[in-house]
């Protein structure tokens, strides 16, 4: 039964590998690239519609004093004031969030604040006998929960956070349900069927969108060919490394990485055989990285290493160890090899992580320039 389920679950996310699957499960194991992305994806949207009740709520108050008595428009009028202001804030508080905890707490006012009206509301009328119109704006109060649910849709939610909100919704819903005078078992058990199918559809809907975002970062991020981070990737994990340890006054050391003479393999051998080589490189390279290092290609043959909490001599240290385990050999049968320059923010007294790629570059043509094959870390 459960490789079913896992069959099922891999085909309906064909385009995510296994690792990617489980992402969508929990937040827990997303790459920063990932993260960053899926948050800017739920502040937008909770920008979105939030900017959408405050507009709408207040034009409702009109639609209560066609149908409510006084005393019951004026009070749930107030609530429907408070609630506007609540969605105002909400979008005035947004700024586009880097951390999914920044997107989720907003998501999770933007939910909490229909939740406390239709809570406000159901006991507020409760204490009126209405009939005829006023009873069907009643009615209509308790399509709120429906539409929250509804709502869940737009947002890149894994599979736990769905459940997170999902659970809230219906523990409203029974609330409201357990404080009626009179239950009628069959219409309530309708009710929460309904509730859960449209919750079971949005629930998908949440998943295929976090599902579509992590392979357009990961085909984004991504190098084709090496399978190493892309550049635009490389300068957003640098920077990122970069903030961190300047914040904890930690090393943080970066290598410059050019293999060497791959212009000559293409020239004699052609494109195919270039790549196929550049690749098998840094396939090999890769296997000899730590776990928190971080691969990107630059341009053309030219890669980046970040080495997070690394000092310069451990740097060389390290990549010592990598040169002399080669890269494998040419189609002419000589070794392939690589040349390295290595800068590190404190020794080289870097105030950002431009500074710091500049100083690894000059190193690296250094390195070139001194006949290849070798580590330049100093001037």
């Amino acid at each position: 039964m459960s490789s079913f389920w896992i069959r099922s679950w891999s085909q309906l996310f064909a385009e995510l590998s296994g690792q990617e699957l489980r992402w969508l499960v929990s937040s827990g194991p997303h790459p920063s690239m990932v993260a960053r992305r899926r948050a800017a994806a739920i502040g937008s949207r909770v920008v979105l519609i939030a900017t959408l009740l405050a507009v709408i709520t207040p034009m409702w108050i009109v639609v209560d004093m066609l149908t409510l008595p006084w005393p019951a428009w004026w009070g749930i009028g107030v609530g429907r004031l408070f609630a506007t202001l609540g969605f105002a804030a909400v979008v005035i508080a947004c700024n586009r969030p880097e951390r999914p905890v920044e997107g989720h707490r907003l998501l999770a006012v933007l939910v909490a604040i229909p939740i406390v009206f239709y809570i406000f509301s159901y006991f507020f009328l409760d204490r009126y006998n209405l009939v005829g119109p006023a009873e069907s704006v009643i009615v209509s109060f308790g399509f709120i929960p429906f539409v929250l649910v509804a709502g869940l849709a737009v947002f890149p939610l894994t599979v736990t956070e769905s459940a997170f909100y999902v659970l809230g919704i219906f523990a409203v819903q029974a609330v409201a349900t357990l404080a009626q005078p009179a239950v009628d078992p069959v219409h309530v058990a309708v009710q929460f069927w309904l509730l859960a199918v449209i919750a079971l559809v949005a629930v998908l809907a949440g998943l295929s969108q976090l599902a579509f975002l992590i392979a357009l970062t990961r085909d984004e991020i991504r190098d084709g060919l090496t399978d190493a981070f892309s550049r635009r990737a490389g300068e957003e994990l640098l920077e990122l490394q970069f903030a961190l340890a300047l914040r904890r006054d930690a090393p943080v050391a970066l290598a410059f990485i050019d293999v060497d003479r791959i212009g000559r393999i293409h020239e004699h051998y052609g494109q195919e055989s270039a790549d196929r080589i550049l690749a098998e490189t840094i396939r090999r390279l890769r296997g000899r990285l730590r776990t928190t290092d971080v691969l990107a290609r630059w341009d053309g043959e030219e890669f980046i290493l970040i080495m997070p909490n690394t000092q310069a001599e451990q740097a060389v240290a390290a990549l010592e160890r990598v040169r002399q385990g080669g890269f494998g050999t040419r189609p002419d049968g000589r070794r392939i090899t690589a040349s390295f320059g290595i800068a590190e923010r404190i020794q080289d007294g870097a105030a950002g992580w431009r500074e710091l790629v500049r100083i690894a570059d000059r190193r690296v043509y250094s390195a070139r320039r001194g006949g290849r094959d070798r580590i330049v870390a100093d001037n």
